[in-house]
C-alpha cells in the first residue's frame, strides 16, 4: 500500500477547516509542499501548540508528502511570533530538505493564495489552485495525521482550542465526536450566561447556541461569546436584513476593496462593486458580481475594514451563490499584478482584536497534556468536502478503536470515518453515528 491509499484509508481531511479529502491533494505532483502554520484567526492557538510538542512528526508527514508528490522543497510557514513553534519546527528541521518560513502577524497570513505568493513569489492564476504553479498546501495538523497514517493510525482524534468566555481558555485533544459541551466543561465553563459559539474562529467561524454540537476532523477552536457580544450580533442578523441595510447605507468609500487581501495580491475582488448590486432593481447585477467571484471570504471587509459596520463579505457570498445558480461563468482578467502598498495595508492580528472587542478574551491557551476522554461521541457522516458517509455499522454493534464505521460513496470524493474509541454504535441516522464506551 502506497503513501497516498494509506492516508486514503485513514480518513485523512485538511484540518484547518476545508476539509479536503488528503490523499486526492496528494495523488499529484508537485515542486513544493508547504504546512501551513499561520493560524491567524484571533484567540486559537491550536496549531501553535502542536508545532511546539510535535514538530517531528510534522517534519516527518511533510517529508512523507514530498515524496509522494516528487517535490524537491518543504516549507513550514509559522508567525515569527510564535516562539516556541520556530524552536522546535527549526530543530526538527536540522538535516532536512526541509525549511522554516517566518510569516508576519497579520491576518489573513493563512488564506493559501497569500501564503503561495509569500513563500515562493507564484502567483495562483485567478480561480486556480496552488498546484497550478507547482505547489501543494495543507495545514500542519495534515502532516502530523499523514505521518500517523503511514504507521497505520487513522484520523480519530483532533486537537483544538477553546477560548473567549470561558475560566481557562485551553488547548484540548479530544475524540472526534466529542461535544463542545465537554470541551467547555474542560476549560472551567463558561463565564457568561447566554453563550454563543463560533466554530471555527471569529473571522470565519459557525455560530451556533448548540453546546452539544460536535468536534469534526477540520475543528480548529471554538470561540464562546455573550450573546450581546457585538460579534454575535453581527452574525445572527438574517441574511435578508443584512442585504437591507447594506442597500440603504453603502456610501462606496472602497475601504472594503482596499484593504482586500485578494485586491491587494492583484486578484479582481473589488466588494464595493459587488454591494452595487443591492440596489439594482435591473438589469447588470451579474456583471459587477463578477468583482464577487474570487473572494476568499476571509471576512475582513465585513469585521474590520466597513466603517458603517456593513457585510461586503455575505454580499460577495450571495454574488457567487447567484453567479452558479444562474449558471455564469466568471470572465475578469486574468493578469495578475500585487499592489503597491500590500505590505502597507496588512492588518495586525493586535489591531483585528481590538476592533473585534475580544482584547478581553486575549489569553494564553496552553495545551493539557491529559487528553478528553468522554463517555459518548457523535460522529457526523460528513466530516469532508465531498459526499457524506454511508454507515457500515448498525445500532447494537460494537466497535473497536481504529475501525472503519462510515465510507463514501464508491466512486464519490470523501474520506472514510473510523471510531476513536473502543464502544458500543447506540444510534445510527442518515447524519451521524453515535457512540457511546
Amino acid at each position: 500500500m502506497d503513501l497516498v491509499e494509506k492516508i486514503r484509508w485513514a480518513g485523512v481531511v485538511g484540518a484547518g477547516g476545508a476539509g479536503f479529502p488528503t490523499h486526492v491533494k496528494f495523488a499529484s505532483r508537485a515542486g513544493i509542499v508547504i504546512a501551513n502554520g499561520a493560524e491567524c484567526e484571533p484567540l486559537l492557538h491550536k496549531d501553535a501548540a502542536l508545532m511546539e510538542t510535535r514538530a517531528e512528526e510534522l517534519v516527518r508527514g511533510l517529508q512523507l508528502a514530498m515524496e509522494a508528490v516528487g517535490a524537491r522543497e518543504g516549507v513550514i510557514g509559522i508567525k515569527a511570533k510564535r516562539k516556541a513553534a520556530v524552536e522546535a519546527v527549526t530543530e526538527a528541521c536540522r538535516g532536512t530538505n526541509v525549511r522554516v518560513h517566518l510569516l508576519g502577524d497579520y491576518y489573513p497570513a493563512g488564506d493559501e493564495y497569500d501564503l503561495v505568493y509569500t513563500v515562493t513569489g507564484r502567483l495562483i492564476p485567478p480561480r486556480g489552485i496552488p498546484l497550478d504553479v507547482g505547489v501543494v498546501v495543507s495545514n500542519v495538523e495534515t502532516f502530523i495525521n499523514i505521518a500517523a497514517a503511514a504507521d497505520g493510525r487513522p484520523v480519530t482524534w483532533k486537537t483544538l482550542t477553546i477560548a473567549g468566555a470561558v475560566r481557562q481558555p485551553v488547548t484540548l485533544r479530544v475524540p472526534v465526536g466529542t461535544s463542545y459541551r465537554d470541551c467547555i466543561e474542560a476549560a472551567g465553563g463558561v463565564s457568561t450566561p447566554d453563550p454563543v459559539l463560533i466554530i471555527g474562529g471569529l473571522m470565519m467561524g459557525q455560530v451556533t447556541d448548540n453546546l452539544d454540537t460536535p468536534v469534526t476532523k477540520t475543528a480548529t477552536g471554538v470561540v464562546i461569546l455573550p450573546r450581546s457580544h457585538p460579534v454575535v450580533q453581527r452574525k445572527l442578523k438574517p441574511g435578508g436584513l443584512k442585504a437591507r441595510i447594506g442597500r440603504s447605507a453603502c456610501d462606496q468609500c472602497r475601504y472594503c476593496t482596499e484593504y482586500c487581501p485578494r485586491y491587494l495580491l492583484g486578484y479582481a475582488v473589488e466588494p464595493h462593486q459587488v454591494m452595487r448590486t443591492l440596489a439594482f432593481t435591473g438589469s447588470g447585477a451579474e456583471v459587477f458580481s463578477q468583482w464577487a467571484v474570487l473572494c476568499c471570504a476571509c471576512g475582513l471587509c465585513t469585521l474590520y475594514s466597513c466603517p458603517e459596520e456593513l457585510f461586503p463579505k455575505e454580499a460577495c457570498d450571495e454574488a457567487k451563490t447567484a453567479l452558479r445558480r444562474a449558471g455564469i461563468p466568471w470572465s475578469g482578467p486574468t493578469r495578475v499584478q500585487p499592489h503597491p502598498m500590500r505590505d502597507g495595508r496588512r492588518v495586525p492580528i493586535q489591531a483585528l482584536t481590538r476592533k473585534l472587542h475580544v482584547t478581553e478574551y486575549d489569553r494564553p491557551a496552553p495545551l493539557r497534556p491529559q487528553p478528553l476522554e468522554p463517555s459518548r461521541l457523535t460522529l457526523p457522516l460528513r466530516q469532508s468536502a465531498g459526499a457524506p458517509c454511508k454507515p457500515t455499522v448498525r445500532a447494537g454493534d460494537h466497535v473497536r478503536a481504529g475501525q472503519v464505521i462510515g465510507e463514501p460513496p464508491p466512486n464519490a470524493l470523501g474520506a472514510l470515518l473510523h471510531a476513536p474509541v473502543d464502544a458500543m454504535v447506540r444510534t445510527v441516522t442518515e447524519d451521524a453515528i453515535v457512540l457511546e464506551r
